[in-house]
């Protein structure tokens, strides 16, 4: 089942992302059979990241909850707000 999440970084939090990134991608490749895309959010200058989307391939919500708490960046408490979502891919 697929899974939408989307992360919104807290306010001055940009050391955070920066240095838990390392970290994060690696988490990131480990799982790389669970990843269908994955990526950070953008200001609307484009200039900055602002969170992160996911969509992601489990068997079920608690195995995509347990890849979000393992996760380096929330670890870490780089998210505001966290929301996962079923989804469903219909395009293209």
């Amino acid at each position: 089942m697929l899974f939408a999440i989307r992360c919104i970084d807290k306010p001055g939090h940009a050391h955070v992302r920066a240095d838990n990134r390392p970290a994060h991608i690696d988490y990131i490749k480990a799982h790389g059979n669970q990843v269908v895309l994955a990526g950070p959010l953008l200001s609307d200058d484009g200039q900055s990241m602002i969170g992160s989307l996911l969509v992601l391939d489990f068997e079920n919500r608690a195995a995509a909850d347990a890849f979000v708490a393992g996760d380096p960046y929330g670890k870490a408490g780089l998210f505001s707000e966290v929301v996962m979502t079923p989804f469903r891919k219909v395009f293209p």
